[in-house]
């Protein structure tokens, strides 16, 4: 059996595996915080329905339909990541 070789991480390479932790734990900190949390938490319940109603509609030879949902999910999984400007001040007042 052939040796393993092991190769060591660099001081950089470790800072920088722990800057990209901490830029995570904050993300996930920042996300607890926000006013619209509840909100936030609603929207994987309403994908999965919609997803099951895109198979029905799939199902039934309506990709219209299909695509029309897929592209609302679209939408609405890009505007669940942006901060509103009006709840954007609220942080930065508290």
């Amino acid at each position: 059996m052939a040796k393993r070789k092991y190769t060591r991480r660099t001081e950089a390479e470790r800072i920088a595996e722990l800057e990209d932790k901490i830029r995570a734990i904050r993300k996930r900190m920042e996300s607890k915080t926000r006013k619209d949390a509840p909100v936030l938490k609603e929207i994987p319940k309403l994908k999965r329905a919609v997803q099951r109603f895109s198979q029905v509609a799939i199902d039934h030879d309506r990709q219209d339909l299909s695509n029309t949902c897929l592209a609302f999910l679209a939408g609405l999984e890009r505007a669940a990541k942006d901060v509103p400007e009006h709840l954007r001040q609220t942080q930065e007042q508290d």
